[in-house]
C-alpha cells in the first residue's frame, strides 16, 4: 500500500451525533484537529485552560467553514491531576456520550523543569498524569458509548519520536517519572521525550487492558511530526546564544503547518481505514502522515507498560482531594 502523501475529511468517517474531547485545542496541532473532526459533524470540546483564548479560537474556527459541527469550551487545567479530574466529571455532567479522545496538549518549551506542589515533575504532571487522570476518569462512559452496535471509540495520545532518545530502566518508583536529564538543549529534549515515552506506554498498556475486557476501544498513539507550535517555538527560543537566529531562520524549513502535524491525529482520531482494519490498529504507534510504525523498544517493553501504568494509578491515588 503507498504511503499516504496528506489525510483530509474525506479520508474520515461521518461524525455527526459523535461527541469528541481534543485537549489543547486552541492553537496549534489541537486546533487543527478540532477543525477537521467539527467539519465531520462532530460536536468537539476544546479542552483548554483559559476561557478566553478558548473562545477566540471557537470562534475564529466558525469563521472557517466547520460545517454542521460544533466546538464548545470544557475547562482543563492540566498542572493538576485533581482538576484534570475535576474537568472530566464536568463532561460527564454535560454528555451521555464520548466517542473521541485526543490528549494532544503538552509542555514542550525549555526547561528548567521543576518539582511541583506534590512533589511531582512538572512537565510529567501535564504531558503524562493528569491526562492519564482525565482517560480514566472518562473511561467509563466511553466503554458505555462502545457497547453501542456499530460503535467506533478511540482514545489518541499525541507523542513524539523524542520518546527514542530515553531508555529508563523503570517506572516503578515515583522517582523513575521524576527524571530529570539536566539543563542543556539534550536534556530539555530528553525530559520531554521521557514525558512522550509515558504515552505512548499509557496507550498499550491501556489497550491489552481493554482487549483483555472484550471492549471495542481503538487506542493510538502518534507522533504527528515537526509542527511550528506554540511549544516548537519557545524551544528553538530558548536554545542558548543561537535560539533567535533558529527560530527566524530554521524553524520555518524544519517545521511544517499545524494543518500537517493533525493530519496523523485526526487519521488516528476518525480515519476511516483504522475503522475498516480496526484488529490491525489496536495499540498502534502512527507516524506522518498516516503509516504504522514501530516505536522504540522501551515503548513495547511489556514491564514498562505495566510499571508506567500501575505507578500512575498509584500516584493519582496518593494525591490528596
Amino acid at each position: 500500500m503507498p504511503k499516504r502523501k496528506s489525510v483530509s475529511e474525506d479520508d474520515l468517517v461521518d461524525l455527526h451525533g459523535k461527541v469528541a474531547i481534543v485537549t489543547g485545542g486552541n492553537t496549534g496541532i489541537g486546533y487543527a484537529t478540532i477543525q477537521m473532526l467539527a467539519r465531520k459533524g462532530a460536536k468537539v470540546y476544546m479542552a483548554a485552560r483559559s476561557e478566553e483564548r478558548a473562545l477566540e479560537a471557537i470562534k475564529q474556527l466558525q469563521s472557517e467553514n466547520i460545517n454542521d459541527g460544533s466546538v464548545h469550551w470544557l475547562k482543563l487545567e492540566l498542572s493538576d491531576p485533581r482538576a484534570a479530574k475535576r474537568a472530566a466529571q464536568d463532561f460527564l455532567e454535560k454528555e451521555t456520550r464520548l466517542d473521541i479522545l485526543v490528549n494532544n496538549a503538552a509542555k514542550s518549551s525549555p526547561g528548567p523543569f521543576k518539582l511541583d506542589k506534590d512533589g511531582l515533575l512538572d512537565i510529567m504532571v501535564l504531558n503524562h498524569i493528569s491526562h492519564f487522570a482525565l482517560a480514566d476518569t472518562l473511561l467509563p462512559l466511553m466503554k458505555e458509548t462502545a457497547k453501542e452496535s456499530g460503535s467506533d471509540v478511540r482514545i489518541v495520545n499525541v507523542s513524539s519520536m523524542a520518546h527514542s532518545g530515553v531508555k529508563p530502566e523503570t517506572f516503578a518508583t515515583k522517582e523513575a517519572f521524576n527524571k530529570n536529564y539536566g539543563d542543556s538543549v539534550r536534556g530539555y529534549l530528553n525530559t520531554y521525550g521521557l514525558s512522550k515515552l509515558a504515552n505512548i506506554l499509557h496507550i498499550k498498556e491501556l489497550q491489552k487492558r481493554l482487549i483483555a475486557e472484550s471492549v471495542p476501544i481503538t487506542c493510538i498513539a502518534v507522533h504527528p511530526g515537526p509542527v511550528k507550535t506554540v511549544g516548537a517555538d519557545g524551544f528553538l527560543a530558548g536554545i542558548p546564544y543561537f535560539g533567535g537566529i533558529l527560530k527566524k531562520y530554521i524553524g520555518p524549513l524544519v517545521f511544517k503547518p499545524w494543518r500537517h502535524g493533525a493530519m496523523p491525529v485526526a487519521f488516528a482520531a476518525a480515519g476511516k481505514e483504522v475503522l475498516a482494519q480496526r484488529e490491525s490498529h489496536r495499540g498502534v504507534y502512527i507516524v506522518p502522515v498516516a503509516s504504522v510504525a514501530q516505536p522504540s523498544s522501551y515503548a513495547l517493553d511489556e514491564r514498562l507498560q505495566k510499571e508506567c501504568y500501575e505507578t500512575t494509578e498509584q500516584i493519582l491515588a496518593e494525591l490528596e482531594p
